[in-house]
């Protein structure tokens, strides 16, 4: 849990950083477009927060209250991080809004404009960074914290190419215009990540390679078992639960239905990262010779 939260920590302090380019890129500038970039990576700085104490929460062990753990805290901090994405981009578009009927002189200058290259490269690097991390880790608010920086990154490169645009053409009227895009863009991303994360407060099941993975598992590993039915995943954060029935001997002993229960939950934890079984031993009269056969 530790490297976790360390790197929470380093997100927000790479979003500051990002954040003081950017400011500086609209203060030389005055453009309503780099305006609208700083104005996102204030959200990535609050999605940043939310993100480090999801995932200090998800890791207190499981207690009364909470049997199963904590580990679903961090997808309420990716669907905080979609909200804030979402009010990111109506924010844009206000700024936009203004830029269209006060007609602003944005005064384009180098320095301003590698501020902001400089700021989508730290943010791109950080972003790629984080989504590996998390997916490995297998922590929700990490993935969408970098999620949500990639998004920063494609509309921080979108905001620089129309900015070489409006120096090339002297059209000033696509600087708003440039804003009204990444609003667009940051707007689409929150609403996925939104969808994604209720997903997983819904209990979604574990990808079809996962079960098929577990299903071989119990069939490799059950020896002595007749078959196993009613097999059902859901993903929770981290930990992936995994619930069946196994059908042995009327005649086993209760020891003997152990130990293969035992074996297969190994098998299991050893290749399923994360996993948490549970297992629920019947006679031979309750097979339903449509489940997994044991080989």
């Amino acid at each position: 849990m530790k490297p976790r939260l360390r790197i929470a920590f380093a997100s927000i302090a790479i979003g500051i950083l990002v954040l003081c380019l950017k400011v500086g890129a609209y203060l030389l500038t005055g453009s309503v477009a780099l305006y609208s970039d700083a104005l996102e990576t204030i959200v990535n700085i609050a999605s940043s927060i939310a993100a480090l104490a999801a995932i200090w929460f998800a890791a207190k062990p499981a207690d009364s209250n909470h049997p199963y753990g904590h580990d679903k805290a961090e997808y309420f901090a990716a669907v905080l991080v979609g909200v804030m994405i979402v009010l990111a981009s109506i924010m844009i578009f206000r700024a936009a809004w203004l830029g269209f009927i006060q007609g602003d002189n944005p005064q384009y200058s180098l320095e301003g404009i590698a501020m902001n290259l400089a700021a989508a490269l730290i943010n791109g690097a950080w972003a790629r960074y984080l989504m590996h991390f998390g997916r490995q880790t297998r922590s929700p608010a990490l993935v969408a914290d970098g999620k949500h920086l990639m998004t920063d990154v494609i509309s921080s490169a979108g905001v620089l190419a129309g900015v070489v645009l409006v120096l090339m053409t002297g059209w000033k009227i696509l600087d708003p215009m440039l804003a009204v895009v990444v609003g667009l863009t940051v707007l689409w991303t929150g609403w996925e990540l939104v969808k994604e994360s209720v997903g997983g407060l819904m209990d979604e099941a574990a990808s079809g390679d996962v079960l098929e993975k577990i299903r071989l598992l119990i069939s490799e590993h059950g020896e002595g078992a007749l078959e196993a039915h009613d097999l059902r995943t859901r993903i929770a954060g981290r930990s992936t639960f995994v619930d069946f029935h196994l059908v042995v001997p009327g005649t086993m002993s209760v020891e003997e239905a152990h130990e293969i229960c035992d074996r297969i939950e190994v098998a299991i934890a050893e290749d399923v990262p994360g996993a948490r079984i549970t297992i629920h031993v019947e006679p031979e009269h309750k097979a339903k010779q449509s489940g997994i056969v044991v080989l």
